[in-house]
């Protein structure tokens, strides 16, 4: 019986082929189109195809092209309504065996179809290799060789059996090379390849690079190839490398190279052929005749090397299904390990992914499954997962405390996956550290830096104290005895007042250092201000002296803030000018406008007669407690700091031979008052 395809988009049409044909002779099968049809035209199940042309319009030549590129052989029969020279010649020039047209006549259509079949066989050829087999025809040599083996050279059709292999390159190597002595009866064979190291397991030189290694090889002693190798720099690789083609050992290239064929002896081959991939040679097949001690013909030959073409890509798509393979197991190897909790969710809110320390925090028994799931996640974090994934946009890192947990604190962060330009993220990473221990830790670190502080406090308002009482204290002592004595009470006067000063001083620092913002803002002038912290630097200062030598830009500068706290802090600069060279006290001051009309500024430069800072003491200078002297407590430039940042503006302790110290205030907006 004979099975015949028609291909139309319309049932009635297959309907009055099937009514005009024998039905115990002819088996009738209807498909809509070429697409649905070329599996059975491929596997060779079809005797003749029958084509509506009228219903495809302009694209039946395509369709005629595209079953003649799947099938060359099998009949193909055109219906038209209509006569058309045009389309009729393109279609016979592109294999159409006979144009009927409608309607469908009984015994035409049996007669041409009887014709077919009465004609002489042509010689068979095995359906998937048509192009190669086909000029054997015309070698009476070649058409001999292959008279025993044309039974079995269907087996060609199934060449794709191999790729179910395709994950595993060893097994496809060595299912290619049985495939091959099958077809071919080819005795000897080896397979060297280039392959690329793991870069998680394997460091490679580029010596190591360039060497080719045995992959699968049949009949050959796996002794002889235990050691051995082929190079891209020499020998047989280096040669078929340079052609990019076959290589025969009678060949000229072969002849002239040594060890091409000592290599070729060694292996007892006769031929090299390049496995190529796009870009580059992937490695080298080698092979020896037939069993029976022919040579492989070129026809053959070239067979093979098609045939290792695709498995060479075969071979490129399992070495990087291979590194991404070890890359993911490598990626989960490290989110298993890592200390942070780390859980990746669908778009469906399963749980892709959980490492062992999200279990541990998170986790609870769950006898259905025994992993995490989404509902096991607290509501709090189930609903800022749930968010992501809707919105696509990531979430900054926020603080968690479970409310069954005091003092288990965590610090989240969901991060959306995306692929491409989708709006919405495939997936979420959501990752919590538990910062429990670091927070105990930091809290026990800033009591013991506050102890500390206090402890360095205590030691030097201690110190600075017992400097002010040690008079005091003289005095005390002798005042019942020399109480009328005019000298001693001049004494106890200057005691008592240098004591007032520095406790008065002491008193400052501490409120100011102690205080946030600004009590009583208001505008002044920059000048007045510094004559009147020089005064006070002068009080507290012991040198004899002191000059001031002002320079200014002429024009009065105003700026606003607490008079008194910016006074305070001039002073202590100033102060802190006059101690640097109590023999000679005398300051400097420079005063100007810096700064554009929109971020106008009031430099005050304060430079004195002193040893200067080097760049170590410049830094340390404004921390507290840090002094170069045995009295005060090292508290003066740090308050004065804090003053002017709090008034937005800058202290910087300029590394000079002489010191020179800057000081930086916003411009007031508004005119000075009467102070």
């Amino acid at each position: 019986m004979k099975t015949i395809l028609v291909l139309s988009a319309h049932p009635d049409f297959s309907e009055a082929i099937r009514a005009n044909l024998n039905p115990e002779a002819y088996r009738v099968v209807h498909r809509h189109n070429a697409e649905e049809g070329e599996p059975l035209l491929v596997h060779g199940l079809i005797s003749a195809c029958i084509l509506d042309a009228d219903l495809l319009g302009v694209e039946c030549v395509w369709v005629i092209e595209r079953l003649r590129r799947r099938d060359a052989k099998t009949p193909l029969i055109a219906y038209t309504e209509r006569a058309q020279a045009d389309w009729e010649e393109e279609a016979i020039l592109h294999g159409v065996t006979q144009i009927l047209n409608k309607p469908v006549r009984p015994r035409l259509l049996n007669s041409v179809l009887e014709r077919l079949w009465s004609q002489p066989a042509a010689p068979a050829v095995p359906a998937g290799n048509t192009a190669i087999f086909a000029r054997a025809a015309t070698d009476p040599n070649a058409a001999a060789r292959f008279a025993n083996v044309t039974q079995t050279l269907d087996v060609l059709r199934d060449f794709s059996s191999i790729l179910t292999h395709s994950l595993d390159a060893e097994a496809m190597l060595k299912q290619f090379l049985q495939f091959l002595r099958e077809i071919l009866s080819v005795n000897r064979a080896a397979i060297f390849l280039n392959r690329p190291c793991s870069p998680l397991t394997e460091v490679m030189t580029l010596e190591d690079s360039r060497r080719l290694r045995v992959a699968s090889a049949i009949g050959l002693s796996s002794g002889v190839l235990q050691h051995f190798e082929l190079s891209l720099d020499s020998g047989l690789g280096a040669q078929v490398n340079k052609l990019g083609r076959i290589l025969r050992r009678d060949s000229d290239e072969a002849r002239l190279d040594g060890e091409v064929q000592k290599e070729f002896d060694l292996l007892g081959a006769q031929v090299a052929v390049p496995i190529l991939g796009r870009d580059a040679i992937l490695g080298v097949a080698v092979f020896d005749g037939r069993v029976t001690g022919e040579p492989l013909v070129n026809m053959e030959l070239e067979m093979i090397f098609h045939l290792l073409e695709q498995v060479g890509l075969a071979l490129r798509n399992i070495w990087l299904h291979d590194q991404l393979a070890g890359n993911h197991e490598m990626m989960t190897e490290v989110l298993r390990e890592l200390s942070s909790a780390c859980i990746v969710f669908g778009r469906d809110l399963q749980v892709l992914h959980a490492n062992k320390a999200a279990r541990r925090h998170f986790g609870r028994k769950n006898e259905r499954t025994g992993g995490l799931e989404f509902t096991d996640l607290p509501p709090q974090l189930g609903a800022k997962v749930y968010q992501v994934l809707k919105t696509g946009a990531a979430l900054e890192p926020f603080r968690y405390e479970p409310e069954n947990s005091p003092g288990t604190i965590y610090k989240i962060s969901v991060v959306p996956f995306q692929r491409g330009k989708v709006a919405l993220p495939s997936s979420v990473l959501l990752t919590a550290d538990d910062l429990t221990q670091s927070e105990q830790l930091r809290q026990l670190e800033v009591e013991t830096a506050n102890l500390r502080l206090v402890r360095t406090m205590a030691d030097r308002l201690a110190h600075e104290i017992g400097n002010t009482m040690v008079p005091l204290s003289t005095h005390q002592q002798l005042l019942a005895e020399k109480f009328h004595d005019p000298e001693f009470r001049e004494s106890l006067d200057h005691a008592l007042a240098g004591g007032v000063k520095r406790v008065s001083r002491l008193l400052n620092q501490m409120r100011f250092l102690a205080r946030d913002g600004q009590l009583e803002p208001e505008v002044f002038a920059v000048e007045k201000l510094i004559e009147e912290a020089f005064q006070d630097a002068t009080q507290q200062s012991a040198g004899v002296g002191a000059q001031l030598k002002f320079e200014n830009s002429g024009k009065p500068l105003t700026v606003s803030g607490d008079r008194a706290a910016l006074k305070h802090a001039l002073s202590e600069i100033l102060l802190n000018a006059l101690q640097a060279n109590p023999k000679s006290p005398q300051i400097g001051v420079k005063l100007q406008a810096t700064g554009s009309s929109g971020s106008r500024a009031v430099t005050i430069e304060v430079l004195d007669t002193g040893d200067g800072f080097t760049t170590d003491a410049a830094k340390k200078v404004t921390a507290p407690f840090y002094t170069t002297r045995n009295v005060g407590l090292g508290l003066g430039l740090a308050v004065s700091q804090k003053i002017i940042e709090t008034h937005h503006g800058r202290l910087e302790i300029v590394p000079s031979p002489s010191g020179l110290v800057r000081v930086s205030l916003p411009v007031a907006t508004t005119p000075a008052g009467s102070r």
